[in-house]
């Protein structure tokens, strides 16, 4: 039985996957031009070094000393990860303040975080209470997954979006609460598979915003009053469907005050 042990490959020691951490920094920020720079300067790799050597102490049952490593961190960079939180190889914290991953969180591989996201839960009972994401996955700046959900993999979450229910891989997620919307095809995309174009989206509250001012259009052309305001006054619809600026006839002083 020893020797079937010993025979297991065994996985990338701690050192290997921080070196692989700052290594995809260089992918994923054109701003980065050294590893010096990168080691002393970006606080998103300080806060996930700190909890590259807490993780493993926090899975041999030691509590109090990776907490504490966790603290300094969080003091240090204004991130606060979790030393239990399970987060994959080539993970980033692009600016990094803000960030908060909780004890059951799941980070898969490749995965993108920028400022101001939370990985949070929702519940009081212990167990799996925080989010799960897939290889791949780019969170934009202030958005909150909350719960034990799950995201798919290569998912895309809108800045400032709130996640609440499970995500398909390939998708793209906006608004309060995020909904699935159809996301434009990346013009750069990143060689290693990674779409960084998060900007690129569509909104689907001005979609709605758009539909109803498309149906009052709709609705005044069928009573007949046809985008003009009372007193004759010039009125441009504002969602631009109007065909041309119409100017209305003042209307009668007996209809004005309610009289057949």
């Amino acid at each position: 039985m020893s020797e079937a042990i010993l025979e297991q490959p065994r996985g990338p020691g701690v050192w290997s996957i921080i070196a692989e951490d700052v290594d995809c920094i260089f992918d994923r920020d054109p701003a980065a031009r050294t590893r010096f720079e990168v080691y002393t300067t970006y606080p998103g790799i300080h806060a996930v070094i700190l909890y590259r050597l807490a993780h493993p102490l926090w899975r041999r049952g030691l509590r109090w000393l990776p907490r504490f490593i966790a603290y300094i961190a969080r003091i240090w960079t204004s991130i606060d990860i979790h030393p239990g939180a399970d987060i994959g190889r080539r993970f980033f914290i692009d600016h990094g303040a803000g960030v908060v991953i909780g004890e059951t969180a799941e980070i898969g591989d490749d995965v993108t975080l920028y400022h101001g996201v939370t990985l949070g839960g929702t519940s009081w009972r212990k167990g799996k209470r925080h989010p799960t994401l897939g290889d791949g996955c780019v969170v934009g700046a202030g958005a909150k997954i909350l719960g034990p959900v799950i995201l798919g993999q290569h998912v895309k979450v809108g800045a400032n979006s709130v996640v609440i229910g499970n995500v398909p891989s390939d998708s793209t997620v906006v608004g309060i609460p995020a909904k699935v919307v159809k996301s434009r095809q990346s013009r750069n995309p990143n060689p290693h598979g990674i779409d960084l174009d998060h900007h690129l989206m569509p909104d689907p509250v001005a979609g709605a915003i758009s539909c109803l001012l498309e149906r009052i259009r709709h609705l005044e052309q069928a009573a007949g009053i046809h985008g003009c305001l009372p007193g004759g006054t010039e009125h441009e619809d504002e969602c631009g469907s109007c065909d041309a600026i119409q100017v209305c006839e003042p209307p009668d002083q007996r209809t004005a005050l309610g009289e057949a």
